[in-house]
């Protein structure tokens, strides 16, 4: 089935689920017509083909029984770029080769959707992901921010775990897992005792990011759409105290609740969206026992699912009106 009316494309992987059902069923209520395309399928299940010379371009793709024209794409909602799953069939030997070509592909084909509007654009993305930037625009724009050490020298490790008084986490500035549920294989944010820092010379194979451990009434995740914010609030209290990382709590109930933001930290917010130019962000914060609100990072493509589901936020439908708005706003400057 060649799809003929405006094209919304979901960019995912095959284990998604809710969310990018959700946003579809939104999508689909406004006129539009979603297209899923899970790139861990490409190249084995997923075509491409791009035509290319002097008189011009065409871009086109099929996967299951659909298959659409670039030029028919009206907007993109950027969920998760994924590693192709090339099977067992193909020699080792070739996986790695293969794989990174079929990335280089889609980087390029990402190109022919220029003229569409993204949720978010791939470049905007990438420089928030960067989370040394998140940490210096957010101060800048008025947010509290960690006191923050990024080192592969052992000695400054120690000697900033005395200076914030022996309360210390360590934490990694790339997620190894994404999703509602992570992965075994997961660096959570950790707190540090004196003996992690005896030997800590492999330190020297891998920088690690150290702060200074924040003391937690709340635990937030705010999520940013379009000027609309969605917050839900953990209270610090109903998981193990030695937890610094809610996403541990896989076999726990986390209770998440409606929470409503003061309007400083709101124009504080609205102002770090403004410098990245993104239209979306999943933001996590703390409320301190003091009543002080703690920027911890921002994730560009972060999780919403379990706040719409446990909250009834309408966090789908905002998307959806995002990639149908006419009119995108372009302010960036970080």
């Amino acid at each position: 089935m060649h799809l003929e009316r405006d094209v919304v494309l979901l960019i995912s992987h095959s284990g998604d689920y809710f969310t990018i059902d959700r946003v579809a069923e939104a999508v689909s209520k406004r006129g539009a017509q979603p297209f899923r395309l899970d790139t861990d399928k490409f190249p084995t299940a997923v075509q491409l083909q791009a035509n290319l010379s002097n008189s011009g371009s065409n871009h086109t793709l099929k996967y299951k029984e659909s298959s659409f024209n670039t030029k028919q794409v009206q907007a993109v909602w950027m969920r998760r770029i994924w590693q192709p799953d090339l099977g067992k069939e193909l020699a080792p030997q070739f996986q790695a080769a293969c794989s990174n070509e079929s990335l280089a592909v889609l980087n390029g084909f990402w190109d022919s959707l220029r003229t569409a509007t993204w949720v978010d654009d791939l470049q905007r993305i990438s420089a928030a992901e960067n989370k040394l930037r998140q940490l210096r625009v957010a101060s800048e724009v008025g947010l509290v921010i960690p006191q923050t050490l990024v080192t592969n020298n052992p000695q400054q490790a120690r000697e900033f775990f005395h200076q914030v008084n022996k309360k210390m986490v360590a934490k990694l500035l790339r997620p190894l897992s994404y999703g509602m549920q992570a992965s075994s294989f997961f660096m959570y944010t950790s707190a540090v005792k004196e003996e992690d820092l005896i030997d800590a010379e492999t330190l020297r194979y891998c920088p690690v990011v150290f702060q200074e451990q924040i003391p937690k009434e709340l635990e937030l995740r705010a999520v940013y759409v379009n000027g609309n914010l969605f917050v839900g609030a953990l209270d610090a209290s109903e998981y193990a105290a030695s937890t610094q990382d809610w996403r541990r709590g896989t076999k726990e109930v986390l209770t998440w609740q409606p929470y409503q933001l003061p309007d400083n930290l709101i124009r504080c917010l609205d102002g770090f969206m403004a410098r990245f130019g993104l239209v979306f962000g999943a933001f996590d914060l703390i409320k301190t026992p003091s009543g002080e609100y703690i920027f911890l990072e921002i994730n560009p493509t972060g999780e919403w699912g379990m706040l719409e589901r446990d909250l009834d936020y309408p966090i789908a439908s905002a998307i959806a009106d995002a990639l149908l708005a006419k009119n995108p706003k372009d302010n960036t400057h970080f």
